[in-house]
């Protein structure tokens, strides 16, 4: 799943891992009786100890994927939001978390369309999707430090932010312009003064921008804000509305806050661009589910070795006993950086012996060439030196994820 092909479809992980066709790959998806439930649980414990009680930000949105045809469970003509119009696909909740500039992906759970509801569904918004998944991570014990979501949920008064109050959540959600609040007879709206400031992105850059508070009647714990780039056109594209639950908030931190939500697409995009989360080729939601899982799980092992994520916290992830290792950082292709795409980058080179051979395999059984096969398997076994990172055990329980 880590592996650098394009499309992540069985024929093609089946070379890579030197299959001799994809059976054994499609039975693991379709007939093989692991269940989806357990391998989440076990990430999910799998994050809460790498936290150590720690809070995160949890941020909620949809992703879809457009599918031909309707043989695919739950598929149907409706708005695709990467796409940004109508179109026949399949769409699903996320939740991802986000600590210390690391993103973590935590549940998903497709949206059914109350036409393509199959025997024993039971039909819910996404909001009501993502106010559940909220309440089973409180329940697993994950604590949230914030949570931030785009305007469908902000305009979800009943199903998602209620829920959010009831659970004492923090929130920073965005809201449609004609958002409306009733008012006692007698009070009004107030528009506050423009106030300009720099909105800052993660890598530093900045730029300016304006805000003011819009106030309901008396100002309350939830507060309302606009946000725009031009404060005398107001461009459709470019201006916001923001609604917030924290304690104590300067106008500066708002759009600041709320910016953090960007973490997402960024989660969403590595999930379908480098680990295949739309490639799958099944049409049974039980096994779309599985491959949905898989991905998950490749997107927190790469994390795992990761500064922010990896139990050592002080010490690098590149430090080891073991001077085979330590060399591996002599490759002109290691990437010293921290970011989840550099710690892809690095677990690819390790792989790469491995992927390389077996995609040679078809041609040293033409051309027996001894030598060269055992130079490759003895390339293959320095890189096996590598055990990849290792949580610290959780009560009791020893789980690994190891790169090779």
């Amino acid at each position: 799943m880590i592996s650098d092909i394009k499309r992540k479809t069985l024929p093609a992980i089946s070379r890579v891992v030197g299959l001799s066709n994809e059976q054994g790959l499609l039975h693991f998806l379709t007939e093989s009786p692991w269940k989806v439930e357990q391998l989440r649980e076990a990430r999910l414990k799998l994050i809460l100890q790498v936290l150590l009680g720690r809070e995160i930000i949890l941020i909620i949105d949809e992703t879809g994927d457009p599918k031909k045809g309707s043989t695919t469970d739950y598929v149907k003509r409706q708005y695709i939001g990467n796409l940004g119009k109508i179109e026949n696909g399949i769409v699903a909740v996320t939740a991802y978390g986000l600590f210390e500039g690391m993103t973590f992906p935590l549940m998903f759970e497709v949206y059914k369309p109350k036409q393509r509801l199959l025997e024993l569904d039971v039909y819910q918004t996404k909001p009501e999707i993502a106010a559940s998944m909220i309440r089973k991570l409180r329940v697993m014990g994950f604590n949230f430090k914030l949570v931030l979501a785009d305007s469908l949920y902000g305009e979800s008064e009943s199903n998602f932010i209620s829920v959010l109050c009831e659970l004492q959540l923090d929130f920073v959600v965005a809201i449609r312009s004609n958002h409306g609040v009733w008012l006692p007879q007698g009070q009004q709206v107030r528009y506050n003064r423009w106030r300009p400031y720099n909105r800052i992105f993660s890598d530093g850059q900045q730029e300016k921008r304006y805000i003011r508070e819009i106030v309901f009647g008396k100002r309350r714990q939830v507060q309302y804000w606009q946000v725009t780039t031009d404060p005398e056109t107001l461009p459709s594209n470019s201006t916001w509305f923001i609604m917030t639950l924290v304690p104590g908030i300067k106008y500066k931190e708002v759009v600041n806050l709320y910016g953090l939500r960007n973490w997402v697409e960024y989660g969403l995009k590595q999930s379908k661009n480098e680990l295949g989360w739309a490639d799958f080729r099944v049409t049974d939601y039980s096994q779309i589910q599985k491959w949905w899982e898989i991905v998950m799980s490749t997107y927190l092992m790469i994390g795992l070795h990761s500064q922010v994520l990896n139990n050592t916290q002080d010490k690098g992830i590149n430090e080891t006993t073991d001077p085979v290792v330590t060399k591996f950082q002599e490759h002109d292709w290691w990437d010293f950086g921290q970011g989840w795409k550099n710690l892809l980058n690095n677990l690819r080179l390790v792989i790469q012996p491995y992927q390389f051979f077996n995609l040679l395999k078809p041609w040293l059984i033409v051309f027996p060439i001894s030598h060269l096969s055992i130079g490759f398997l003895t390339l293959i076994a320095l890189m096996n030196r590598m055990r990849g990172a290792i949580p610290k055990p959780y009560e009791g329980e020893d789980f690994l994820f190891s790169s090779a």
